[in-house]
Parts: C-alpha cells; sequence; structure tokens
C-alpha cells in the first residue's frame, strides 16, 4: 500500500490557541502541506470514530473516495492503495452536523433589509423555492461551517404557505453544487390558535377569532383547489393551463413531499393535526414546544417533531423555568420521532452554529447523550428524507465529516478538520480573521497597544 501522511495533529499536541488558529491546516493555511483533492482517497487515521448509528471506534480508519465513505474500520490499516493519509491520533470523528431549520443563505445582517431574502409579500406562496435565493457568499455559512454544522434546512418565511425548503451542504459555487434535496418540504405558519394581549395586540376576541377562521378558511381553500386543479390537470391538460402555484403544491397532495407546519401551542399542534387527517397530508411539526403534551397522539399519528431553540425560556410565565429543556427528553420517551434545530426566525442565519448547544442543553435535562448526539446528526437527516446519504458514518454514504478534540456538544471542543462530500473545507472565517488581524495589531515596545487615544481622552 502506497500512503503520504499529509499531517500529524496529535489530541494533546497543540494548545488551544494554537488549535484555533490552526484549524485550516487541512487547507493550506499551515506551510509545507500538500492538499488532497475531491478527487484524492483520503483516510482518517487512529482516531476514535463515532458512527452513531453503530458502535465507537476506538482508534479506527475511515477512507473517503469520490465523495463517499468507502471503508470504516478499527485499527490504522486501510483497505486502498495511493491514499493520503490524515493521522488523526488522539482526536474524534463524528459526521457533520444537520441543522433541520434555518434562516440561513437567506439573511445576512438581520437588521439590514436589503441583505434579507427570507420572506416574500403575499400570503400564499407554495412556489417559492428557497434554494435560488441563496447567497453563496454569506459570511455567516464559513462561520457555522467552522462549529461543525455541515447541512442545514433553509426555508422560507412569512404569510400562511411560505413554499419548498432545501437541505444543502455548506459548500458550494451555486445551488446545483451544493443541493442535497431539492424541494425537501412544503411549509406552512399555522395561524395561533389562543386569544392574544397585551400591548402588541389591541384587537379585540372577535376580531382575532375572525382572523384566524380566515387563515384556517384560505388554507382549506388552497387545498381544496390545488386538488381540484391536480384532477382537472390528470384528466386533460390541454383543457387547463399550468399555474405554479397549484403545480407546487401537487407533492405534497400525492404524498411524495412533506409537508413542514410550524407550530407552537398545544392547540396549533392539535389543529394541524386535524387538518394533515383530513387533506390526507404527510406532515412534520415545526417548533414544537408544547408538543410533549401531544405525545402520545404524535407517536400513535407518527408525525415528527423538528424541536426549535432547546435554550429558550417559558413561554408561560406559570411554567417551571426548564420546561423548554426537558421537551426534548418527554419526547424521547414519549417515543415521538424527533430531531433538534435552532430555528423560527431570521435570527437563525447568525446563531444555526450554536446548533450543538441546544442538544447538550436538552442531555444535561434528562435525554440520553447519545440521543442528543443523533437529534443533530441522523435523526435530522431521517426526518429530511436524506439518511441514505448523511447522519452517520457508513459505507456508502457521503463524506461529510468532522474531526473534533472533544465532545462536540461541548462548547470547549473545536472542529480541527471538516469535509463535505470527501472535500477537505476551510474552516477560517470572519470571526478568525478578526481574530488573527487584532491578536497582529501594532504594539509599542513595552508591549501595548499601539493606538491613538481619541481626543479628550487619557492613554
Amino acid at each position: 500500500m502506497r500512503a503520504r501522511t499529509l499531517c500529524s495533529v496529535e489530541g494533546g499536541g497543540l494548545t488551544r490557541a494554537k488549535r484555533f488558529l490552526t484549524g485550516v491546516l487541512f487547507v493550506g493555511l499551515a506551510a509545507g502541506l500538500s492538499l488532497p483533492t475531491a478527487a484524492e482517497t483520503i483516510a482518517l487515521v487512529g482516531g476514535t470514530v463515532h458512527t452513531v448509528s453503530g458502535e465507537v471506534i476506538p482508534q479506527g480508519t475511515v477512507v473517503m473516495s469520490g465523495g463517499k465513505i468507502i471503508s470504516v474500520r478499527a485499527g490504522t490499516d486501510h483497505p486502498v492503495d495511493d491514499v493520503s493519509v490524515v493521522d488523526v491520533t488522539g482526536l474524534h470523528v463524528y459526521p457533520g452536523m444537520i441543522s433541520a431549520g434555518t434562516a440561513l443563505g437567506l439573511v445576512e445582517v438581520n437588521s439590514v433589509k436589503g441583505t434579507r431574502d427570507d420572506t416574500e409579500t403575499g400570503n400564499l406562496n407554495p412556489n417559492l423555492r428557497a434554494k435560488v435565493a441563496i447567497n453563496p457568499d454569506s459570511e455567516l455559512i464559513a462561520v457555522t461551517r467552522a462549529n461543525g454544522v455541515l447541512t442545514v434546512l433553509t426555508y422560507m418565511g412569512g404569510g400562511l404557505i411560505t413554499g419548498n425548503s432545501v437541505v444543502w451542504n455548506l459548500d458550494g459555487w451555486t445551488w446545483e453544487d451544493w443541493t442535497v434535496k431539492d424541494d425537501a418540504a412544503l411549509h406552512i405558519n399555522w395561524p395561533s390558535m389562543v386569544k392574544a394581549s397585551g400591548w402588541r395586540n389591541r384587537k379585540s376576541d372577535e376580531e382575532q377569532k375572525k382572523e384566524r377562521e380566515e387563515k384556517l378558511g384560505e388554507l382549506t381553500d388552497m387545498f381544496d383547489e390545488a386538488r381540484v386543479y391536480m384532477k382537472a390537470r390528470e384528466g386533460n391538460s390541454a383543457l387547463h393551463p399550468e399555474d405554479v402555484r397549484w403545480e407546487a403544491m401537487i407533492p405534497a397532495l400525492n404524498g411524495d413531499q412533506k409537508v413542514i407546519v410550524h407550530a407552537d401551542e398545544y392547540q396549533q399542534i392539535e389543529s394541524a393535526l386535524d387538518f394533515a387527517a383530513e387533506q390526507e397530508l404527510d406532515i412534520v411539526i415545526f417548533g414544537g414546544r408544547d408538543a410533549a403534551k401531544l405525545g402520545e397522539r404524535l407517536a400513535a399519528q407518527r408525525v415528527p417533531v423538528i424541536l426549535h431553540r432547546v435554550l429558550n425560556v417559558p413561554r408561560r410565565s406559570w411554567e417551571a423555568y426548564d420546561a423548554t429543556y426537558t421537551v426534548a427528553a418527554e419526547l424521547h420517551e414519549a417515543g415521538v420521532q424527533f430531531c433538534i434545530t435552532y430555528g423560527g426566525g431570521s435570527f437563525t442565519a447568525a446563531n444555526t452554529r450554536n446548533l450543538p448547544y441546544h442538544a447538550a442543553m436538552a442531555a444535561a435535562f434528562g435525554l440520553p447523550r447519545e440521543e442528543a448526539l443523533k437529534a443533530v446528526t441522523l435523526y435530522p437527516a431521517q426526518i429530511l428524507g436524506v439518511a441514505d446519504r448523511l447522519g452517520s458514518i457508513e459505507e456508502g454514504k457521503d463524506a461529510n465529516l468532522i474531526v473534533t478534540t472533544g465532545d462536540p456538544l461541548e462548547i470547549t471542543s473545536e472542529v480541527t478538520y471538516a469535509f463535505i462530500g470527501g472535500n477537505p473545507v476551510d474552516l477560517s472565517s470572519r470571526h478568525t480573521r478578526l481574530y488573527d488581524k487584532y491578536r497582529n495589531r501594532p504594539r509599542t515596545d513595552d508591549g501595548e497597544s499601539h493606538l491613538v487615544p481619541a481626543a479628550g481622552t487619557e492613554r
């Protein structure tokens, strides 16, 4: 066997500061490295391999070729010739994490309207496609993948029916490069079913009830009309011109596409479940703060939950402080299929990087540690229909991998290498560039920063 050792980084061989600055060793920021390409065969040798779907392999080897994982085995031997070896002794190999709901790629600066493309005018927009609006040059993409999140589901917001989301990898030049699953789901923002009060809402109870009924009526009419359109087109398409809005709903009506319903409240979730049964839709609940209270029904109907924002305050003043922290554990105990994300608003774009810490909080409040890891790897892949490609380290799956100094759910762990489709990914970002810039700012002979004080101030 011919092997080229590209680099060797033992877990205890680097200080934390040095690891932070050299996290991009594999992409050429360290001098003298011969860089592998996506076409080359790469072996990660000697690390602890966390397959997620199976056993943990101490001192294992993972071999990638052609964008796929071709071998996962114990020991440091690899079964192929002409392989580029990366010695990861003392480090840990995990599948890349998956965020099952974010505005990443659609929002850059939340407070600057010109950098936001996450909403559209109109209340019913099933024909919108998030993938064509994603900005591949977003600074937030590099920040997110540097923390081990390599794949996300991006969806549009605003209105009742917001359009189609996309599952994509955080690497590529265009949407053709990065798309994992096109039109992954049709998204619905379910109307609030409870009375709103306070200074933000001055509408009377009757006005709120009327508004709610109008929105529910719009949803019902939309699906009913789309079903009539579908049958008419099947009967004689020549007599019925194509309508892009109705066409976009046909996969959901046929059961070929999931419908992700954004709902947090008990009454919202209950109403959405009734609607799905009536319309024969394959739905997923997104949000789900009250989902555990309907755990038995969700499990019986096999409706998954994408739980967002574990790190959050209780919705009601009388709830316990840990009400949102324990929902994941309660869903697990009820037998409900679920995953964890950081979703629900435009701020998710900048904070998608914090996904592992939401899973960590759930683990701290009752969710088994293994389940918390699966909740950000394998389980989102299963719910989004991409588990044949992502979510675990298995032969034949896409080589989306991260190498870390420890448990990725721990805030003290660092991502040393990342691979998307077997391709080494640059882990530098705006954060690391700013760190380097200010760490190397000019200083005086006495070691102080060489900064000019503002007028009227003392140094």
